[in-house]
């Protein structure tokens, strides 16, 4: 064992990676050291999903399997499933502490109830994974950081246990978002992802009200040289003010991912979404005039009880003819308490496996088109690093198209201007063709120091 080691394991969206990090950034600021190897770290935190069922097994699975890998090891079991199912987790044999999404802002004092107080504790706050940033977050070796702007949720979905798990939406203030924004900056990353459970929600709970769009013109005037990416946002969030900046700030990754959950206005009436299908397909479309290169997906829900074949239909046909580029395909699962657990006019397994391969298969072409389209495009992209198989170097454009470069075109963490020259289903090839947009004249320091847009 690695005395003095830690490794935390992260299940589920962007808001738990951040979560993750702000746990790993506590463990190195009293002193404990990364340790890849689960088996050999002193302290394992697994910070759990419970969107689906199979999330919840997944973490159950983990669990078991960590305790055997390492039979020594203080294990912590924290997220939503813990939020939602603690005794689930607290009657698997070998689990030291089980503490939710609510206790995440004690972890300080969790640890010293632990006697993991660390060879470098300070003593001061450490990490509050609510809406108050943390003062450390470690993000391992992943080249784009995650930054928490918003959490919990206000919207009532019938199918959704977030609210219950995470509670509801509050907002982090600007001034906490901007410093936690500088040190990933001064850290060298040079994409973050603004993320949270409905980030658009972002400000309306503040004193005074604002919102994302302007919290957006603050965070580009500090961010310098590095790139925001935004996160998913509930369809009616996306304004034509938010819709302006993508289209005249290069730094804003011009990229969005709203979902949509299902293209039936039966079935989304019985979601209790809060928006319609015409709503949705203005907005996206609003944004594809705006940004013709922009990058839209949507999450999408299989077999939600009442779907009919014909109500796929109706969603497989807004799909294919509306702006987006990629889904996320999720096959419904009931969640306890949630209105929609109690539905009894449930799909069959083998219509949900049929209706989401459908649906995968018509991703996989749009997603082809997309990237064909930006064949001899210059784009701008952060590198993510070689791929062990074969050393290429991997890269994520603005427009969230993954591509790959020869060995050795750029360095991990860069952010380039690459050009897409050969697609194929499988891979997007591409090579580096210079700066990023903002380095090469469109986008400069102005005398105070602050980088301004051109546009």
């Amino acid at each position: 064992m690695h005395d003095r080691g830690f490794h935390t394991i992260t299940l589920g969206c962007k808001l738990n990676q951040f979560d993750g990090a702000a746990i790993a950034g506590e463990l190195a600021r009293r002193g404990f050291t990364p340790e890849p190897d689960r088996s050999r770290a002193e302290i394992v935190v697994i910070n759990t999903c419970t969107v689906t069922h199979k999330a919840d097994a997944e973490a159950r699975r983990l669990v078991r399997s960590v305790r055997r890998q390492n039979p020594r090891c203080t294990l912590l079991v924290t997220g939503c499933y813990a939020e939602l199912d603690a005794a689930a987790i607290e009657a698997i044999e070998g689990v030291d502490r089980v503490f939710g999404n609510r206790d995440k802002p004690r972890l300080g004092p969790i640890l010293d109830e632990l006697g993991l107080v660390g060879p470098a504790a300070t003593g001061d706050r450490g990490c509050d994974a609510s809406t108050d940033p943390p003062r450390a977050l470690h993000f391992g070796d992943r080249t784009r950081a995650f930054l928490k702007i918003q959490e919990g949720c206000r919207l009532s979905c019938s199918y959704c246990i977030i609210p219950t798990v995470r509670g509801p939406s509050r907002s982090v203030a600007a001034s906490e978002v901007r410093d936690v924004l500088a040190g990933l900056v001064s850290a060298g990353y040079r994409e973050v992802v603004l993320t949270g459970v409905n980030s658009g929600d972002y400000g309306l709970d503040l004193d005074p009200p604002t919102d994302l769009a302007r919290l957006l013109r603050q965070l580009l005037a500090d961010c310098g040289p590095t790139r925001i990416r935004l996160n998913s946002l509930e369809p009616l969030t996306v304004s034509d003010e938010i819709i302006e900046l993508m289209a005249n700030e290069p730094r804003l990754a011009p990229h969005l991912q709203v979902p949509l959950q299902s293209g039936s206005e039966t079935i989304l009436r019985r979601m209790r979404r809060n928006y319609r299908l015409d709503a949705y397909l203005d907005r996206l479309s609003r944004v594809r005039k705006a940004v013709p290169h922009v990058g839209l997906g949507a999450d999408v829900i299989v077999g939600f009880p009442g779907e009919t074949e014909s109500a796929f239909r109706e969603t497989y046909e807004f799909i294919e003819a509306s702006p987006l580029n990629y889904l996320h395909v999720f096959s419904w699962s009931p969640r306890p308490g949630t209105p929609a657990s109690d539905y009894a006019d449930r799909v069959s397994s083998a219509d949900v496996r049929d209706r989401s391969e459908r649906l995968r298969s018509l991703a996989a072409d749009l997603g082809l088109r997309f990237r064909q389209a930006q064949s001899g495009r210059k784009l701008d992209a952060v590198v993510l690093g070689p791929r062990p198989d074969n050393g290429r170097v991997r890269a994520l454009t603005g427009n969230f198209i993954e591509v790959s470069l020869e060995p050795g075109a750029a360095e991990r963490g860069e952010l380039i201007r690459v050009v897409i020259e050969q697609v194929t289903p499988e891979r997007t090839d591409a090579r580096r063709a210079g700066r990023p947009t903002w380095e090469s004249g469109s986008v400069r320091p102005d005398p105070s120091g602050s980088w301004r847009s051109r546009t």
